[in-house]
């Protein structure tokens, strides 16, 4: 990987939003990338906005600022509101039961349907960000081996790790229908 490769996340509070930067850069770190993670919030404790960055390369990273995201993925309406007009080139991956992207877009947007995902193959919605990493596993397929992203979710979500290879699977499959 020569170039610089930018990932923005953003939803809500309470979705998983900084696990899955943290779990993109460890991941980064054991395929001998550099890398660099930001996270911003409100001020809620949950529910409020949450937005993380994370920028790998193989060369030093000279900002950890998101500019041109290679990947947006929206996890509330409010994030793809406010981050869209980032997107020039990149790809949007989004959950269709919070945002309805624009068709007038040129850039490509992908659906995603973390939450019901989680939900309806294992019961909760606190799967929902396992889901998004497996799909963020396949999207990054030739950047990040699947593998390295799997072995950092399962240090950077401590608990239910059964549930987590699950839904990290499930999310890895859906993205193979695209």
């Amino acid at each position: 990987m020569a170039k610089r490769t930018e990932v923005l996340v953003s939803g809500f509070g309470g979705q998983g939003v900084v696990r899955i930067g943290q779990t993109l850069s460890t991941a980064a770190v054991y395929q001998g990338l550099n890398t660099t993670m930001l996270v911003s919030h409100g001020t809620e404790t949950r529910g409020g906005y949450v937005r993380t960055q994370v920028v790998m390369a193989s060369d030093i990273i000279d900002s950890p600022v998101v500019e041109n995201p290679d990947y947006f993925v929206a996890l509330s309406k409010a994030a793809y509101n406010r981050f869209i007009s980032l997107v020039k080139e990149g790809t949007v991956i989004y959950d269709p039961a919070y945002v309805e992207p624009d068709a007038s877009l040129p850039i490509k947007q992908i659906p995603l349907a973390a939450r019901d995902t989680a939900v309806k193959e294992l019961g909760r919605e606190l799967y929902a960000n396992a889901v998004v990493l497996g799909a963020m596993a396949r999207m990054m397929t030739g950047l990040v081996d699947k593998e390295n992203i799997l072995k950092a979710m399962l240090e950077r979500i401590p608990r239910f790790h059964e549930e987590n290879k699950r839904a990290f699977e499930l999310g890895y499959a859906l993205m193979s229908k695209e």
